[in-house]
């Protein structure tokens, strides 16, 4: 087991000790266990996967940030991170549907670059959990 910390530029959102956790790096998802190498890596928006100490899998939508591991301490640090459980989905579709409006405007006061990041965060909210919802009913 190691110690997993996640924390946001709101606070520290999740400390425990873990066995597992897989994390959507720039490359590709990558698994950490313990005693894994040192690793400082960027984080996409994606799936976080983390095996908890009881062997329970907890499921997260991350919008992207850094890893860094190092002696069995894996911190997060996330542009934002919430259990899929929680994910409001009705306002994740709304807030899907806003930034595709606002990527396919031309006006020149939107931010391109920040409204392309709303989508992609919405996105991968909406698609987690979706994937979620129909695992479950299987």
């Amino acid at each position: 087991m190691y110690l997993l910390t996640i924390v946001t530029p709101e606070n520290v959102f999740y400390e425990h000790e873990v066995l597992s956790l897989v994390a959507p790096g720039s490359e590709g998802y990558l698994g950490v266990l313990t005693d894994h190498a040192p690793l400082i890596t960027a984080l996409v928006p994606g799936k976080l996967t983390v095996k908890d100490d009881k062997e329970q899998e907890l499921i997260l939508a991350t919008s992207g940030g850094f890893m860094e591991v190092f002696k069995n301490h894996v911190t997060v640090l996330a542009h934002s991170v919430e259990f899929l459980d929680d994910v409001d989905y009705e306002r994740a579709k709304r807030a899907l549907e806003r930034a595709k409006q606002r990527v396919k405007s031309r006006d020149p006061a939107i931010d391109i670059t920040r409204a392309m990041a709303a989508l992609e965060r919405a996105r991968n909210r909406c698609r987690l959990w979706e994937v979620l919802k129909m695992s479950q009913q299987e």
